[in-house]
């Protein structure tokens, strides 16, 4: 599950991703898939059920929602990552937690990817990543990149399958 931002936090975040290309440096921007836009991931499962689908419409009914940029974050998990991170405010948790526990109430457990569970998460907005360790320390990355906006609005939730590319848009229930 994604969130995706309102329409000027998009272009801060695409504008950051040139800036990185431009430099050379793993971006974003060179994911050409017309599903590449920036977001925020919330959790990932094998599949949308029915229950799942339910839960996450009470998700979608919490957009928009404020959110605060608070600056560049790094990640060096198996892949080397650069993101602008987002303050995990009481609301963002909330939000975190009901799509997380939407996922985890239909999902195998060992499906489900531990960075995400709540009080692991880390909410951010990824700029650039490559699997090449440590490709964006020791470099001047913040001076490259426009400053974050302070402030945003997650927008839409949706879905996106990795198997088959599709995407689609999680309404809240009528």
């Amino acid at each position: 599950m994604e969130l995706l931002l309102d329409e000027a936090a998009d272009l801060a975040v695409r504008e950051a991703w040139r800036r990185l290309a431009d430099a050379g440096l793993p971006s974003q921007a060179r994911h050409r898939s017309p599903t590449n836009s920036p977001h925020l991931t919330l959790a990932a499962c094998p599949e949308l059920t029915a229950p799942i689908r339910w839960e996450l419409a009470e998700v979608a009914a919490a957009l928009p929602l404020p959110v605060h940029f608070t600056g560049v974050v790094r990640f060096e998990r198996p892949t080397s990552v650069l993101a602008w991170a987002l303050d995990r405010d009481p609301a963002l948790a909330r939000l975190h937690r009901r799509a997380w526990e939407a996922v985890a109430s239909d999902s195998p457990p060992e499906t489900l990817n531990p960075f995400h569970e709540p009080g692991r998460w880390s909410p951010h907005i990824t700029l650039g990543r490559t699997r090449r360790p440590g490709a964006f320390s020791g470099r001047r990355v913040p001076e490259l990149l426009p400053a974050p906006p302070l402030s945003a609005r997650l927008t839409t939730l949706r879905s996106y399958d990795t198997e088959t590319g599709a995407l689609e848009v999680l309404d809240p229930r009528p």
